[in-house]
């Protein structure tokens, strides 16, 4: 590894930078030509973070550059070669090389052209924040940080090297990235920043949704989502992204009756963030699939907020509604369809567990509470004790007691009868054979029958089930000898 000091007001930094990247760095001023280590990976020199994935910018053309690194690469491709990046693998290294770009406008459009600089200032001008602005020259580690980004990021701010307007209408997507960053560094935005993010936010619309999709669950699953989600709702960027986070920053009518719903949300996703499990456990951190269905798992209380007489607030039927506006959100944002069903159901099943609490539960409501939640218990179970937000700490203690028994019931029942996958006792081949039936839908009614019995009366064993099930076909249409048309008139040889 090779080291450089650069001391700056706020930093003494020891710059450990791996040998391929000095290397890299050499080549190029052998040949007369500029390189520089640049963005992320220079950002995570000063967080004491090390990145897999190295970026560089250079006065050489793409041409020039794979005539320099053809050779040494372990192997590299042009995929990006239009917009002046190269890729390349070298010693576990993936790495980018990129010509420096310079602001050229179409006259037609004042759209954004690809043109490439000579400047290593001008490069960092376009690049979307101070703190990805910096550039270490090679093989020298020289810092060039024309904008600040250091101060910027000792004083935990984002902000942007020119006008943030100008960064915005470059690529629109930086204000979902202004917000992820929030969530991933723990950074707070500059006023200006946010300023520019309120008044273009509409402008997100233009950016393909798999792409916002992308940075949302960046967002959603670094170490402070709340920070994220609230500065996407705060400046209006929640509208066009996730507006059915907006919508629970419901009026409170004038008595304050129920608790600012949005804010309960922010809490529960917290909460579900901090019960995930290390990388052995059954829910290891940060599953997006649980922190997600914690930010939605209220989005139906909007629409069916009704208010009762005496005063009450009611929100029936919410969790059927917030797995269905759920399900429709994910589609637009270009999800796929497992994880969208994972989802949607735990939002589905949130409220499931507080008729437990009030009346407790027979071992059959038990069985179904598992059987419904299938592969999603163990997601389903941190969302259920994240939903408690009480100031009422009897009542959050009743909650955590209620759903420890919960727990206790499930883990004695799983030991008696193996409950993850609760089947019939009897499989299709046996029941067609009791039964003497062929393929057919009697014999799913047969098999649906003996999972019913299986969930109010628990396993039985195989000649219980035969007998069960010879009583329930005695009762069915089929099994009954076919009666004549017309009994009366019964034809006689000579009619």
């Amino acid at each position: 590894m090779a080291h450089a000091h650069h001391t700056t007001d706020f930093h003494t930094v020891d710059f450990k930078v791996d040998p391929v990247v000095l290397e890299l760095g050499q080549r190029f001023v052998d040949a007369g030509h500029e390189l520089s280590l640049v963005g992320g990976p220079v950002r995570d020199l000063f967080l004491g973070r090390s990145s897999p994935d190295l970026d560089f910018t250079t006065d050489a053309t793409p041409d020039q550059t794979i005539a320099l690194i053809r050779k040494w690469a372990d192997n590299f491709w042009e995929i990006g070669r239009a917009f002046g990046t190269i890729g390349l693998r070298k010693a576990g290294f993936q790495i980018e090389i990129t010509t420096y770009r310079a602001e050229a406008y179409d006259p037609e459009s004042r759209k954004p052209m690809v043109a490439f600089g000579s400047s290593l200032t001008d490069d960092l001008l376009r690049r979307d924040f101070t703190i990805n602005a910096m550039a270490l020259r090679l093989p020298s580690l020289e810092l060039v940080d024309p904008f600040g980004g250091v101060r910027d990021l000792h004083a935990s701010l984002l902000a942007t090297p020119g006008a943030p307007e100008t960064s915005f209408s470059d690529d629109p997507l930086r204000m979902m990235r202004a917000a992820r960053f929030a969530s991933q560094l723990g950074v707070s935005v500059h006023d200006d920043v946010r300023l520019a993010m309120t008044r273009m936010a509409e402008r997100i619309t233009i950016i393909s949704a798999e792409r916002v999709r992308d940075e949302l669950v960046k967002l959603i699953c670094g170490p402070q989502p709340r920070v994220g989600v609230d500065l996407l709702v705060e400046t209006g960027l929640a509208e066009f992204v996730l507006p059915e986070v907006s919508a629970l920053r419901l009026e409170s009518d004038e008595h304050h009756r129920h608790k600012d719903v949005y804010q309960h949300s922010l809490q529960v996703l917290e909460q579900a963030a901090s019960l995930e499990d290390g990388p052995d456990g059954p829910v290891p951190g940060p599953d997006f699939v649980l922190r997600f269905a914690a930010l939605m798992h209220d989005v139906g209380k909007p629409a069916t907020r009704r208010f009762e007489p005496g005063g009450a607030v009611s929100f029936r039927h919410h969790d059927m509604v917030g797995s269905k506006l759920t399900t429709k959100r994910m589609k637009t944002l270009r999800f796929d369809n497992d994880t969208i069903k994972a989802v949607a159901r735990l939002v589905e099943l949130h409220m499931r567990f507080y008729g437990y609490g009030e009346a407790g539960w027979s071992d059959s409501a038990v069985r179904r509470y598992v059987t419904d939640a299938g592969p999603l218990l163990d997601r389903l179970h941190k969302l259920t004790r994240s939903d408690v937000t009480t100031r009422n700490q009897r009542k959050a203690e009743r909650l955590a007691f209620a759903y420890d028994d919960l727990e206790a019931r499930i883990a004695a029942l799983r030991e008696q009868e193996s409950l993850d996958a609760v089947r019939p006792d009897l499989d299709g081949g046996r029941i067609m054979a009791i039964l003497g039936l062929k393929p057919g839908p009697v014999v799913g009614r047969a098999y649906k029958f003996l999972l019913e019995e299986r969930m109010e009366h628990g396993p039985l064993d195989q000649d219980e089930a035969a007998e069960k099930l010879r009583k329930w076909w005695e009762a069915q249409p089929e099994a009954l000898p076919p009666v004549p048309a017309d009994v009366d008139h019964v034809p006689t040889e000579e009619s």
